[in-house]
């Protein structure tokens, strides 16, 4: 093969073959440590929205039974301004009122039978309001129900 000077290099001349390096066996982590960062902080500001009733700052004690909120419970809660609330019902604690607390506590039984009253009390009622409540939601026909309380560190 005679080979012929040009201005672009030899003409004529074979190319030699390019290698290709293999691929890197190597995993990128650095899109899914993203991911799970974004998640945790997701989770890490959602997870306190998901407590159910009003937020009341309960009483501390050294030993308690922990249960889980599945969901299925009644939450029941009283404000250290003396304020009841069933669901989004707010009532106060004169007697006609926790009358209509009674009530309205009766219905949500008797569509739902079965399912427990769970009574969340600020640290700082009186025991007399807490009594009170605890006898309305007896009055509604609730087998029992469960005092809140957070663990003392």
């Amino acid at each position: 093969m005679n080979l012929v000077r040009t201005h672009g290099g030899w003409k004529g001349r074979r190319k030699p073959p390019r290698t290709v390096d293999p691929p890197m066996p190597d995993v990128n982590v650095t899109p899914l440590i993203d991911v799970v960062l974004v998640l945790l902080i997701i989770f890490m500001v959602v997870t306190p929205m998901l407590a159910r009733g009003v937020a009341v700052d309960l009483p501390r004690t050294k030993f308690h039974e922990k249960k889980a909120d599945t969901g299925e419970q009644i939450i029941v809660s009283i404000r250290a301004d003396g304020k009841v609330f069933l669901d989004k019902q707010v009532f106060d604690t004169s007697p006609p009122s926790l009358e209509k607390f009674s009530q309205a506590l009766g219905e949500i039984i008797r569509r739902s039978p079965g399912r427990e009253v769970f009574l969340k009390g600020d640290y700082r009622i009186k025991y007399k309001t807490a009594r009170e409540v605890l006898e309305a939601i007896h009055r509604a026909g609730a087998a029992g129900a469960g005092l809140g309380t957070d663990e003392e560190k």
